[in-house]
């Protein structure tokens, strides 16, 4: 299935993109990738090519595929229908990316960036769950961080803005429905959203 691109390169402009919050998220990625220690990367969906920048100056290849060549990936290509053999790379990630795409589709996407990988699979999207942070730092004492849902919210219905099809913990799109159906796929090692922003959940998955 064929897909054009939603956003103009413009779209990834520093002041309007890269808030604290998103910066925040590429530690994460980073964080997560080398935690694994991968002799080579596929980024699918890369943006503005920040996390591949990064990486390369931690020792870490990364090679990118979009559809969009006026983003200079390394490949063009289809998240549907990756040009790469059977475990040609150690990790595939896709951050914030998955969701641009209709939901059954973005399970297929899923489901080759599995199939090209050798061990792990990171991704990173939107949970629409409204929460309370509440954090107490007390020094050389003790830290508390949570996350801490209202009482008595409930679900919204997503409508397509142009570019996300779905988002998790909206009507049809719960976080337990999403978990079970991407891991029927690829096998879960852990979930959890980045509390500098909340906004941004992340699924490890093992091959």
């Amino acid at each position: 299935m064929n897909f054009e691109k939603q956003v103009n390169k413009g779209h990834y402009n520093f002041r309007s993109y890269m808030d604290k919050g998103r910066w925040i998220s590429v530690w994460h990625q980073l964080n997560e990738v080398i935690k694994l220690d991968p002799a080579t990367v596929l980024e699918v969906g890369p943006g503005p090519g920040l996390f591949k920048n990064v990486a390369s100056n931690f020792g870490v290849h990364v090679e990118t595929i979009d559809l969009d060549p006026e983003l200079k990936p390394d490949h063009v290509g289809s998240a549907t229908a990756l040009p790469f053999d059977d475990a040609a790379f150690d990790v595939t990630c896709a951050f914030q990316m998955l969701e641009h795409l209709p939901y059954s589709v973005s399970l297929d996407a899923f489901r080759e960036m599995v199939r090209v990988s050798k061990k792990a699979v990171i991704i990173s999207l939107p949970d629409a769950q409204s929460v309370f942070r509440w954090q107490v730092w007390i020094p050389n004492v003790a830290a508390f961080d949570r996350l801490i849902p209202p009482m008595g919210s409930k679900p919204k219905e997503h409508v397509f803005d142009g570019e996300h099809y779905w988002e998790i913990n909206k009507v049809g799109y719960m976080l337990d429905k999403v978990t079970q159906d991407f891991a029927k796929i690829g096998k879960l090692e852990k979930t959890y959203r980045v509390k500098e922003n909340p906004y941004h959940r992340f699924f490890i998955f093992k091959k």
